[in-house]
Formats: structure tokens, C-alpha cells, sequence
């Protein structure tokens, strides 16, 4: 069986299955650039779960938790990243599952995406095929936010990105109807199961999780493969062969000195006050003023 057969197989034969793609991230506040390389200096900088993950973890133990059936998480780094799986563990998810090899070494997220839709697939012949795939909206880290669209994209699978709310699921019926953050507001989707979906910030709170499942993540077993265990068999795709993105530099932004401009808003009508804030965006861009009269603006 193919693997995107191995997804999107027919008939259900077990309880829910959901998978969650975590990443281990160096913690934001404490990256440092090196001065002369311009790079991200990770050593000695403490790790952390993508925050953006953890709003997609807990929606899917909540899912689990009204519908029955299990949860993996997954991710794909070096073996260190097996912390981030156990803390994962610890909130209550069933299974985990790190990739893990020296050929995914300087993945970006397209050598990235191929790797994680093998090891999901691998993961759907072996434990049973995923109902929804779950991750967050992006990472602290990359910001691309193609991860996810990456994967459903090599998986077949129908995508729901930057999801706020899982408005209901049905699955005998196999969809799930959900509310969607957009430009012009919010959108209510339904989609047929199986899905991948990408996961706002702030839609919930991850657990605290219980005594119980923090002695079971302890001592836990995390499922290791290497590329060969979770069948990549062109790992020309991987890794620093398979990326074609190229980090030319690494920067912090300098600092504005401008200060914020103020205006006195003393004894003032808001049509006067809106006429100087207009005025006074005039005086500091003079195009623009140029531009709007030519477009027949105010």
C-alpha cells in the first residue's frame, strides 16, 4: 500500500486517531546572533515546545478526550528532541514518535514537510490511520507557517489553516465543521475527514497535566526511526540535499530612534484633530499626498 493510500484508506476500522506535529524550538528569549557569523547561536540556549504546537496538542487530547481514541505526537530533530516528546507525553498524549537522523540535518520546510508526511504515513500503517493531522500555525523559530500546507499537500489530505475553533465533528459521517480566522473575518468550513489542520494561538489553554500521566511519560517508550524505519527511500530529498532555501544572513532589526510624534488634543473637535493627524503624516511623506491626489483621494 502507497502511503497516501495508507491516509485516505476507506472505511473506519479503530477508534480516532489523531497526530500532532510538535518541533522542539530554542526558546525566543533567550537567541543570541553571533557578531561575525551573523548566525543563530543555539548552544547553551534552553529548548522549548513551539508554543504555536501546544494550542494544536491540547486540541486534540480534547477531541480525543469527547470522542475517544488516541494521540501521537510526532516530531523530527536529533535525539535531544525526545524532551520535547516526553513533556508532550506528560499532557496526556498516547503515543510518541521522533525522527530522527543525521540525513535530515539542515532540513528547511520543504525537506522538512517530505519527511514528516513518510514518517505520518508510517505512523498510519503502524498504529492506524490518522482521522486528522494536527500542528500549529507556524514556529517561533522559521515563522513560514509552510509546514503544515507542506504536508497535507504530499499527504492528499484537505488542509484547515489557521483554525480558531472545531466548531463539531461527525465521524461516521468522516467530517468536521470548523470556525477559520481570515483577512474579511471569520469563516465556518466543513470538510470531509481525513484533514490536516493548522491550529490560531490563543484558541485554548494546554492542560496541566496529571501525576498519572507524568509518571507514565517517565517511563514511556519513544518510538525512534531513522529515515530507512519510517521507509524514506530517496533521501535526496532530505536534509541539506533536499533544501533549496539558502540563509544568506542572520539579523537582529536595529532599533528605531524616531520617537512617536504628539499631539495636543486639548479643546479640540475630532474633525480638527483628525485634520492636523492628517496634515502632519503629510509633512513627514510628502509622496503620499502626491500619490492620493493623482488616485483622487482627500
Amino acid at each position: 500500500m502507497n502511503h497516501q493510500a495508507s491516509i485516505r484508506k476507506g472505511a473506519r476500522e479503530t477508534a480516532m486517531h489523531i497526530v500532532v506535529c510538535i518541533k522542539q524550538v530554542p526558546d525566543s528569549a533567550q537567541i543570541r546572533v553571533h557578531p561575525v557569523t551573523n548566525t543563530i547561536m543555539r548552544q547553551g540556549v534552553p529548548t522549548i515546545i513551539n508554543p504555536y504546537d501546544l494550542f494544536a496538542l491540547e486540541e486534540a487530547l480534547r477531541l480525543r478526550d469527547a470522542h475517544g481514541g488516541e494521540v501521537t505526537v510526532l516530531t523530527m530533530g536529533p535525539p535531544m528532541a525526545e524532551d520535547a516528546l516526553r513533556k508532550a507525553l506528560t499532557y496526556g498524549a498516547d503515543r510518541a514518535v521522533l525522527l530522527t537522523d543525521r540525513y535530515f540535518a539542515g532540513s528547511d520546510t520543504l525537506a522538512t514537510s517530505f519527511a514528516l508526511s513518510q514518517a505520518i504515513a508510517k505512523v498510519g500503517e503502524t498504529f492506524g490511520t490518522p482521522d486528522i493531522v494536527f500542528t500549529g500555525k507556524q514556529t517561533i523559530d522559521g515563522d513560514t507557517a509552510q509546514v503544515g500546507p507542506g504536508i497535507a499537500k504530499r499527504l492528499d489530505l484537505l488542509q484547515l489553516t489557521y483554525v480558531a475553533k472545531i466548531a463539531s465533528i461527525d465521524l461516521d459521517a468522516h467530517e468536521i465543521t470548523v470556525e477559520r480566522r481570515s483577512e474579511g473575518g471569520m469563516q465556518m468550513l466543513k470538510s470531509r475527514l481525513p484533514c490536516l489542520i493548522t491550529m490560531l494561538e490563543g484558541t485554548n489553554e494546554i492542560r496541566r497535566g496529571s501525576l498519572d500521566d507524568a509518571l507514565r511519560a517517565a517511563h514511556s517508550q519513544i518510538v525512534k526511526w531513522s529515515a530507512a524505519d519510517a521507509g524514506i527511500t530517496d533521501l535526496t530529498k532530505c536534509g541539506l540535499r533536499g533544501s533549496p532555501t539558502v540563509v544568506k544572513r542572520v539579523f537582529a532589526p536595529t532599533s528605531r530612534a524616531e520617537k512617536a510624534a504628539q499631539i495636543d488634543t486639548t479643546d479640540k473637535s475630532l474633525r480638527d484633530l483628525a485634520d492636523e493627524l492628517i496634515a502632519a503624516i503629510f509633512t513627514r511623506q510628502p509622496a503620499l499626498e502626491q500619490e492620493l491626489a493623482v488616485d483622487g483621494g482627500p
